[in-house]
């Protein structure tokens, strides 16, 4: 059977696939679900060096150290730089990328580089203003599309602030990422999460991705699970 890794998004951790687990395991899978160094549980550490080369190697050292392979990598939103980076690393090892309204990155460009210019020096604005400087606080839950009161209290009961390092790093990729043959990439549409638009563009136009929609916010394994491992489900 498959082996799905789901990596999270900023300000979140392995705690919101708790949804959508239950659904891949059921169907006899294996899920690891990592929380990348100073987030969820693991938010005591790193201090202010937590990058996007230290995320890379988090989910990295995961498929090393559990022997992984015919790996389903998936990405959430900016976690889309991550898993894009690991497969440059070990192709060998991932069957399948699959972008979860996710940033698609390019070789020497940070994320501050792939959104518009306003959102990113919003995100400085942010973390400049924050108690500490070194990360940017969460985003308002509502503000991705979670609207029913008690998942938006439970997102920001556990949500912390992103390392704005992991934002500002630029990634390098050799291309060896480009041998992995099976590309997914579900763009989330009610409603779309502005600094996104282009990623999905290039998945809906280039060659070689299998591109799907889904009509919910930009944390569909907490709005639309179901529907959310019915796709992780087909990639398998």
């Amino acid at each position: 059977m498959t082996n799905f890794v789901l990596v999270h998004g900023s300000w979140l951790g392995g705690w919101c696939w708790q949804r959508v687990t239950p659904r891949l395991t059921a169907a006899g899978h294996t899920v690891l679900t990592p929380t990348l160094t100073g987030l969820g549980e693991r938010s005591h550490l790193g201090g202010g060096a937590i990058d996007l080369a230290l995320h890379i190697e988090d989910v990295a050292r995961v498929l090393d150290w559990e022997d992984l392979r015919d790996v389903v990598l998936v990405g959430h939103s900016y976690a889309g730089m991550v898993i894009a980076a690991v497969a440059d690393r070990m192709p060998d090892r991932i069957s399948h990328l699959f972008y979860l309204d996710a940033l698609v990155p390019e070789d020497g460009k940070a994320v501050v580089d792939l959104i518009p210019s306003a959102m990113a020096a919003a995100i400085r604005g942010a973390a400049a203003a924050n108690d500490d400087p070194t990360r940017m606080p969460p985003a308002a839950p509502e503000a991705l599309g979670i609207t029913d009161p008690d998942d938006a209290a439970w997102v920001s009961a556990k949500s912390v602030g992103m390392p704005i390092a992991t934002h500002e790093q630029p990634i390098r990729l050799t291309g060896a990422h480009t041998a992995v043959a099976a590309r997914t990439y579900v763009a989330c549409t009610d409603p779309v999460l502005g600094g996104l638009e282009a990623a999905a563009a290039r998945a809906r136009g280039e060659p070689g991705w299998r591109y799907h929609e889904l009509a919910t916010g930009h944390d569909p394994m907490i709005t639309r699970p179901r529907d959310l491992a019915d796709l992780l489900l087909a990639s398998a």
